[in-house]
This record gives structure tokens, sequence and C-alpha cells, in this order.
């Protein structure tokens, strides 16, 4: 987080990965998710997005911290119904 502060201003949205990129269905890592917090004590008008390892359980520990937008690819398309797999993570 402090490497990007200095940007924080120019930019609209930031991306934070609880994976390490690269393929699906990774186990989420918890430490990387607390940066949501951090990023939006410095601004509350970026858009704090987070990528991997994103199903109900953490979706709902992202919330709590004060995420903006989920991206759930295997959490979804994975699932029995996808309506309803999108319709938790709300």
């Amino acid at each position: 987080v402090s490497e990007i502060e200095k940007y924080i201003k120019d930019v609209d949205l930031i991306l934070i990965m609880t994976v390490e990129p690269g393929f699906g269905g990774q186990k989420f890592m918890p430490d990387c998710a607390e940066k949501i917090s951090e990023i939006k004590n410095i601004s509350t008008q970026v858009i704090v997005e987070v990528d991997g390892g994103i199903n109900i359980e953490t979706a709902s520990h992202c919330k709590k911290l004060g995420v903006d937008a989920l991206v759930a690819g295997n959490y979804i398309f994975s699932s029995d119904n996808m309506k309803e797999a999108i319709a938790s993570l709300r």
C-alpha cells in the first residue's frame, strides 16, 4: 500500500490480488485482503476491487474491510446455480 499511496489521487480503481496470479481455484490469502481497509483509510474515493479465492465466506470478510467490487470466477463458474452463487456474494 505504501508503494501506491503517492499515486492514489491519480487512479480510479485499485485491484488487490488475494491469490498468486496465474490460475483459478487458489486459496484466499487473508493478509492481502487487509490492504482493503488500509487503502480506504487513505482514500474513500478510490474503488477497491479484490480478485482471488472469492466465495461466500471470503466475500463477507472483504465486505467488512470495505471492498467495493469482487471478482469471483471459480466460485461462480463451478457452482450448480450461477445466479444463486452471484446473489450469495451481494
